[in-house]
């Protein structure tokens, strides 16, 4: 009797072992295939340029004497879409130009590390090649402010200006003990990008507008952008450059802060109220970021999440227009 039911459990063991297995390939196989047809429908709006032997894109346009720089937070997996609705207000009266940093939007990967001095050099070499002339008024979002401070930091006599939008300041980041890279890098998260789960998962509209809750829905982005969103989405989330941004993090934000000199140009401070409900350390480093400038100035804006432009570009796009001007 305990023979049988030993050969019973193992036939279900081998059984149960099998289908995993072909689920896996099949998951595996499913995610493979759905790239490479994503790959042939996510074609560059703007060009690509060689940056130190991989292709960077840029995305640039309207008309003046200074270009609005426009730098992504971690994780926006499609800056072109993500700043639309900004760059659409700045047009008419500013040239402006979006970049994607290795491992997002339409750019390569690269093998380089992502400490804060080579990103920035990329990105001031990205400028002279495509032929873009400062002054430059630089706008930063998020975790994009440190590239942002350490670009002004070394090349000074480009800048006219820097917008942080909700930007971390480097204190914050250099404090910050989130270990995130080991979450989005780690088994667990990896396997389900492999696998096609996480790819299936977004099939779903409920969980495709849950991760857009806090960009307002993309509710001022055109739909047909909406999908090339969720398709960068799926193409770049969790990849090694944007892993190793975030392992860098804490090691970028010292080197920031260890070249800290306040700056003889603006730097505005546009902070999100996160409808109530910030944290205090973050509202405290945010007033204090102000001290990066001799001309500074902080505004906390109402009714937003973490992407304000994406809730009050107008406002956004005038805070930008009288850097410009300037």
């Amino acid at each position: 009797m305990m023979k049988k039911f030993r050969r019973r459990l193992f036939k279900t063991f081998i059984f149960g072992a099998v289908a995993l297995l072909l689920l896996l390939v099949t998951g595996f196989i499913y995610q493979q295939v759905s790239t490479r047809q994503d790959e042939k429908t996510f074609i560059p709006p703007g060009k690509l340029y060689s940056i130190h032997d991989d292709n960077m894109h840029l995305y640039t346009g309207g008309q003046g004497n200074a270009t609005v720089v426009l730098a992504s937070g971690w994780g926006t997996a499609n800056p072109y879409v993500d700043y639309y609705p900004l760059y659409e207000k700045l047009a008419p009266y500013t040239k402006f130009a979006v970049y994607d940093r290795f491992g997002y939007g339409y750019s390569d990967m690269t093998d380089k590390k992502r400490d804060v001095d080579t990103v920035a050099d990329e990105l001031h070499e990205l400028l002279e090649v495509s032929g873009q002339k400062p002054p430059y008024v630089l706008v930063g979002h998020s975790l994009g402010s440190l590239e942002t401070l350490r670009f002004a930091q070394k090349y000074p006599d480009e800048v006219q200006g820097i917008v942080m939008l909700d930007g971390g300041s480097p204190e914050y980041y250099a404090n910050d003990t989130d270990d995130m890279a080991s979450v989005i890098g780690g088994f667990m998260n990896q396997f389900r990008i492999k696998t096609g789960l996480f790819r299936l998962t977004l099939q779903s509209d409920a969980v495709l507008e849950a991760s857009n809750a806090n960009r307002n829905g993309l509710k001022f982005v055109p739909d047909d952008l909406k999908k090339i969103d969720t398709t960068a989405l799926l193409l770049n989330y969790g990849n090694a450059n944007t892993v190793d941004e975030l392992r860098e993090m804490t090691a970028n934000a010292k080197v920031v802060v260890d070249n800290k000199k306040p700056f003889p140009f603006p730097l505005t401070i546009l902070t999100a109220d996160y409808f109530g409900a910030s944290e205090p350390i973050w509202d405290k480093t945010q007033a204090e970021f102000t001290s990066w400038s001799e001309h500074s100035k902080h505004v906390t804006v109402k009714d937003t999440e973490h992407y304000i432009h994406q809730y009050h570009p107008d406002l956004v796009a005038n805070e930008i227009l009288k850097l410009v001007k300037k």
